[in-house]
């Protein structure tokens, strides 16, 4: 899947010369039809499967260890490499390819966790973009589908052909888009600032945890002081003890929160109160650091007029 924003056009290459990814010259909907079927009997099958850059979301991490019974920190350390989001500095994973440029879960026979692949694989060879006409930042982004069409895939000359739309439903696209659009509008609303704007180091490393290691998120909340300082509903506690869904949602209302300041997430109102006193005081500190410094230039001045005086 590819996200775009722009405060012009879309970010698709229409030219050859500026079109290394093979995207197609035409915005489509939902409705437009899509002539293409991938299956063993073609002759380019799982070529598309090496010299691949996938992105892996929250979602797709949950769901890739399913299969593979793995902890989250396991799983990142044999399948993944860290990398950053494009066009942030928010940093992420991307699926770890074999020797060969592969993707470790592909053989001649296909794909080993085919019902579990990654939301960037079901939406091939459709992308999906958004962007936002100039001078309309406040407007909800443009939505539409744009077609990747690389010489070797021979799936667009099968004589299937339905709808962008039942090309969704049929590789359960609508059900990783669901789960994504929480952690997706948090990437776009990152991108929006611009890259002059950057996270603290803090800031990156809990985005890292939260969007990659639901294990380590849980510890997080209930091991450390996380709920001295946050109100958390006693119902979405109980849930986001034992349910990774529930937990995954609850990281974006906290990434949200501590990344943009939304009320996502209320602060405990003593915390609030300790961190306007402390405030306070560091700014009494610093103007009695100033008042000190101001009084020490002014007798320094004076003992230097006295000086002249003596040498007249």
């Amino acid at each position: 899947m590819t996200e775009s924003k722009n405060a012009g056009q879309p970010e698709i290459p229409f030219s050859k010369e500026r079109n290394p990814t093979n995207i197609q010259p035409a915005k489509l909907t939902a409705d437009s039809k899509l002539k293409f079927r991938c299956h063993p009997g073609v002759s380019c099958f799982t070529a598309c499967c090496g010299d691949i850059n996938i992105i892996l979301t929250p979602y797709d991490i949950l769901r890739l260890r399913r299969p593979l019974n793995l902890t989250a920190d396991e799983f990142l350390l044999r399948f993944t490499t860290p990398t950053y989001l494009e066009k942030t500095d928010l940093p992420g994973v991307k699926l770890h390819l074999d020797e060969n440029g592969r993707c470790p879960f592909v053989t001649e026979e296909g794909c080993t966790i085919y019902p579990y692949r990654p939301t960037t694989c079901r939406y091939y060879p459709v992308g999906m973009s958004y962007f936002h006409p100039a001078g309309q930042e406040n407007q909800p982004a443009e939505e539409f589908y744009f077609l990747i069409k690389e010489p070797h895939c021979k799936g667009h000359e099968e004589p299937n052909e339905q709808t962008i739309g039942q090309w969704r439903i049929d590789q359960g696209i609508d059900e990783s888009d669901a789960m994504n659009q929480g952690w997706m509008e948090i990437v776009m609303r990152r991108k929006s600032f611009g890259q002059q704007a950057t996270l603290s180091e803090p800031a990156k490393k809990i985005f890292f945890m939260v969007s990659t290691d639901l294990d380590k998120f849980r510890s997080f909340i209930f091991e450390s002081s996380f709920l001295d300082t946050y109100e958390v509903e006693q119902e979405t506690l109980d849930k986001i003890k034992t349910d990774d869904i529930a937990l995954m949602m609850f990281g974006n209302r906290y990434l949200a929160s501590s990344l943009f300041g939304t009320n996502d997430l209320k602060i405990r109102p003593e915390k609030i109160k300790a961190k306007v006193e402390a405030h306070k005081g560091s700014q009494q500190d610093a103007e009695k650091k100033a008042e000190e410094t101001y009084r020490e230039l002014v007798a320094a001045r004076d003992e230097m007029l006295k000086a002249k005086e003596a040498d007249k």
